[in-house]
């Protein structure tokens, strides 16, 4: 017998007006009935009338909206009163209870609706705002996955992206995560097991026979790996050496890869290598350092220090104090301040860690240190300072605290480095200043000039004091004018907001000015000058001087020139870059460790000191 929906189905069916399938599927939307539209969503059905082929359905934003028999056969999916959608419209107090006492039946119930698998986010919008809000969702989410572990039933993916998924049969943790390992293919999805594994030792029950060959694996994966995923091989044999740790039944090749090993055998590419590993691994990997160098670890850790990122820099501190090496740290740290060959990672870890072992090493010296290695690294390929360039911005008490108990004449050499550098753009060179005279008040007649005293002069050579006059001509007469032209031009566009050529004429109007205040500064302090007659006895601004290297003998020379003079392939060099200020005032037979684009130094002794001679114009020759 049909019921009398069926009856009108199967005449409407006769009539053409429905197919057979779309018949079977409307016997499954009579009214009150749920559904689902992929446009509209969640609906009930309202009516069913074959008089007027059409159904009625209450969407949650679309109200008795018709549809035609067959399209909405079609389109609408129906849904059973176990579906989450169909329990929230109905029951919704008794899923608001049952996610309080029984959160893995919720989620059951959840996955069955979405044929078995679902993300974490679809979860999540098939339970907010209605049984939960977002952030009681996030703390209940946490909760139910400990439950969900613990059930054979649920498989938890090791991605968030990845869908939770309900089994149609018990599979044991263990025998998930062995399944696992077995079918992962790359290294990174092998390690994401791995680590799992060492957090489930308790599911297995006998891990010492489960895990032996993912031991093997393991070890063979990281020695195959490690030339080209040296990183991962090092986070993947942390792990292993955990789950052995824990398991001492487990047994390692003869031949197995060490941490030791490892570190020795990739040596040469550490510094990139560890950058890679996660920080919560990087103590066990630096621990091993004693045991991969012996005798020379301390050296070859000191080393490494100074080609490593300020993460890794932390971590080789933390290794030397940890095995009572702080003294050797100390006297390093005090010789690459010395030399300025101190990275600016290191200075930065050192101004971070100022209130601890090492506060005495916090002096006027650091301050230059950090100029000299800002200074290298804004000619450098690899910009390294940014960190180093910030703390002393943003941490206002790291100035003063350098040059707090400082002599006089030390306060004022640091600002004049200070007001000489490139590094920093007039604003903040004004805020670092006035930090230092906040606590040395009477420096306060360097940038006022009062009390007769004025800022320090720059004496330039007379060529290069016209060619500054005439790059700051130029400036006014010819480009500032010219960029106010591009800036009405580009206003012309229109909307200011979306208008690229308006902010790149604003944005090059700021440069403009701000290197036309810099270069009047620069010209109200410059100093022409010939270089006639220096004081030949010691190295002088207008001296040549020729140097031997210490290590290899070898000659070489510099003319000491004016502020703005820099010719390096005539080796031609300015007195206040760093290889000048090294070697001023220096005597014949005096050593001098010169810095060079690395951050190393090389020690050269005083041979010959001579007056420069300026070159015969060609006129005058003629």
């Amino acid at each position: 017998m049909f019921t009398p929906m069926e009856a009108e189905i199967q005449k409407a069916v006769a009539a053409g007006k429905l197919t057979q399938p779309a018949a079977e599927t409307l016997k499954r939307l009579p009214e009150g009935a749920f559904c689902f539209h992929k446009s509209w969503g969640f609906g009930k059905i309202a009516s069913v009338n074959f008089l007027l082929n059409q159904v009625t359905i209450d969407f949650k934003g679309k109200k008795a909206h018709p549809m035609q028999l067959q399209y909405a056969a079609e389109s609408l999916q129906p849904m059973t009163e176990e579906h989450i959608l169909v329990q929230k419209a109905t029951n919704l107090a008794a899923l608001k209870k049952m996610a309080k006492e029984q959160p893995l039946e919720l989620v059951r119930m959840v996955l069955k609706s979405y044929h078995g698998k679902a993300t974490a986010e679809q979860i999540a919008q098939a339970l907010a705002p209605e049984v939960m809000n977002e952030a009681e969702f996030k703390r209940w989410w946490e909760g139910a996955k400990k439950v969900l572990k613990a059930d054979e039933y649920f498989a938890l993916p090791a991605k968030k992206t990845d869908p939770v998924t309900l089994r149609t049969s018990a599979v044991s943790r263990a025998e998930e995560l062995l399944a696992a390992f077995a079918n992962a293919r790359v290294l990174k999805e092998q390690l994401v097991i791995v680590e799992q594994i060492g957090k489930s030792l308790g599911s297995f029950s006998d891990p010492a026979t489960q895990l032996q060959p993912v031991v093997a694996a393991i070890e063979a994966t990281a020695r195959k790996g490690q030339k080209l995923h040296t990183a991962q091989a090092f986070e993947l044999l942390f792990a292993r050496d955990e789950i052995c740790e824990n398991v001492p039944a487990l047994q390692r090749g003869e031949s197995t890869l060490t941490l030791a090993q490892l570190l020795k055998e990739e040596e040469g590419r550490l510094a990139a290598s560890l950058a890679n590993v996660a920080s919560g691994k990087l103590q066990r990997v630096f621990a091993a350092f004693p045991e991969a160098y012996g005798e020379v670890w301390v050296r070859k850790a000191l080393t490494l220090m100074l080609r490593v990122n300020v993460r890794l820099v932390g971590e080789i501190a933390r290794l030397l104090q940890d095995q009572k090496k702080h003294e050797d740290l100390r006297h390093a740290l005090d010789r690459w301040i010395s030399e300025h060959s101190i990275t600016t990672e290191v200075l930065h870890w050192l101004c971070k860690e100022r209130e601890g072992d090492f506060a005495d090493l916090i002096t006027p010296q650091v301050f230059s240190a950090i100029l000299t290695a800002l200074e290298r690294d804004q000619f450098s390929d690899i910009k390294r300072g940014a960190k180093l360039h910030v703390i002393l911005m943003e941490d206002r008490e790291l100035l003063p605290q350098l040059l707090v108990d400082a002599e006089p004449e030390i306060v004022r050499d640091a600002m004049r480095k200070l007001l000489a550098t490139t590094v920093f753009d007039e604003l903040n060179k004004r805020s670092l200043l006035g930090r230092i005279i906040k606590v040395h008040p009477e420096m306060q007649s360097m940038l006022t000039g009062e009390s007769g005293e004025r800022q320090e002069s720059l004496i330039v050579s007379w060529s290069t004091l016209e060619k500054r006059k005439n790059e700051l001509d130029e400036l006014v007469n010819k480009k500032i004018p010219e960029n106010v032209k591009e800036i009405s031009v580009a206003r012309s566009y229109g909307d200011l907001r979306e208008n690229f050529e308006y902010k790149a004429a604003k944005e090059m109007q700021r440069v403009l000015q701000r290197r036309k205040a810099e270069t009047e500064r620069d010209l109200g302090r410059a100093r022409g000058t010939n270089f006639e007659n220096p004081d030949a006895n010691k190295v002088s601004i207008g001296t040549v001087v020729t140097v031997r290297e210490v290590n290899s003998n070898e000659l070489d020379s510099y003319t000491i020139l004016g502020a703005w003079d820099s010719e390096p392939e005539q080796q031609i060099i300015s007195y206040l870059s760093a290889v000048g200020q090294a070697l001023l005032e220096k005597k014949p037979g005096e050593q001098v460790e010169l810095p060079t684009e690395t951050s190393a130094t090389r020690r050269v002794e005083i041979v010959e000191i001579k007056a420069y001679e300026l070159p015969v114009p060609a006129e005058a020759s003629a």
